[in-house]
């Protein structure tokens, strides 16, 4: 009789809803909130429960709440607009925004003319591009926060561009690198591996809270740098160990593994950039792999340190 008579008012109420609904000129109407967790079968409402969706704007996660515009649409609700250069729209402003975006474009464009330097035979050219692409990629960064023009535009551009000079241009430089000394099968999984993995950190970058202090693992332009300082010096390693050392620094990538920044390893005292000088000027190669090896176990070892202070 309990239920009975729950259902009777329930269809009630919707109904006397209904028609309240159509006087107001409102088509929908919703049974009561404290039986919308039931089986809509139980009671044969599912011509009652409708649910109307709304169209949401994409946004992108570098953009705040507070650079969000409303703009009125023809045909429908408001629709969200994100401006591409964010507060007071000057000349001056907009010059220093084309500056930092042709700096953007610069990294694009030498990386692409990496690709195709490197499938010409001039591995080493195609290398000097690279380390070219990783200069203009911190000058982009290094410009737009110290002209106030940052902006949600140019955080989307500056990825797009590491996806092409880092996520591509690199693995065809290793690519090039590696083909007359190891398998071409081995090569080209060495290359797969190192564009797929750029792809999925720039990809997590862009979506995931950053650190003011370390890197959520190796960033993409410290790999490229890597790999092609690598190509330059030629390490007179065997190529199974290349295949080793390109996949390691693949795989640090995507690590979760925190990486010092550049601006914390920059304040570190003078004697400690003393025993990298002294070895660089005895011999280049071994002092690269020595550094390269060293940055590449303090992300496992600060890990460590922190999950014991933890």
């Amino acid at each position: 009789m309990r239920r009975s008579g729950t259902l009777a008012r329930q269809v009630l109420l919707v109904r006397v809803g209904r028609r309240d609904g159509e006087l107001r000129g409102v088509t929908d109407a919703l049974p009561e909130p404290r039986y919308s967790d039931r089986p809509r079968r139980r009671y044969g409402l599912q011509r009652f429960h409708r649910t109307r969706i709304e169209a949401i704007a994409p946004i992108s996660p570098a953009v705040g709440p507070a650079t969000l515009v409303e703009a009125p649409a023809a045909d429908g609700p408001a629709a969200t607009v994100v401006p591409l250069l964010p507060g007071e729209r000057t000349m001056a402003r907009r010059m220093k925004f084309a500056l930092v975006n042709a700096c953007t474009l610069a990294s694009l464009v030498l990386g692409i003319n990496a690709i195709f330097v490197a499938m010409q035979g001039d591995v080493r050219l195609a290398a000097f591009l690279l380390i070219a692409c990783v200069a203009f990629d911190g000058l982009d960064g290094a410009l737009a926060r110290k002209l106030g023009v940052s902006s949600p535009f140019g955080a989307q551009m500056d990825s797009l561009a590491d996806m092409c000079s880092f996520g591509l241009a690199a693995p065809v430089v290793v690519y090039a690198s590696l083909a007359g000394e190891v398998p071409t099968a081995a090569a080209a999984v060495a290359a797969a591996l190192v564009a797929a993995c750029a792809a999925i950190r720039l990809a997590r970058f862009n979506v995931s809270p950053q650190d003011g202090r370390f890197f959520c693992g190796v960033p993409t332009t410290m790999a490229a740098a890597v790999l092609a300082l690598m190509v330059v010096i030629g390490l007179p390693v065997p190529g199974a160990v290349q295949i080793a050392g390109v996949a390691l620094l693949a795989f640090t990538m995507v690590s979760s593994f925190p990486y010092a920044k550049l601006a914390r390893l920059v304040k570190l005292p003078p004697w400690v950039w003393l025993a990298p000088v002294i070895g660089a000027l005895i011999d280049v190669r071994l002092t690269f792999g020595v550094i390269v090896v060293g940055y590449l176990i303090s992300g496992p070892v600060l890990w460590l340190h922190q999950r014991r202070t933890i």
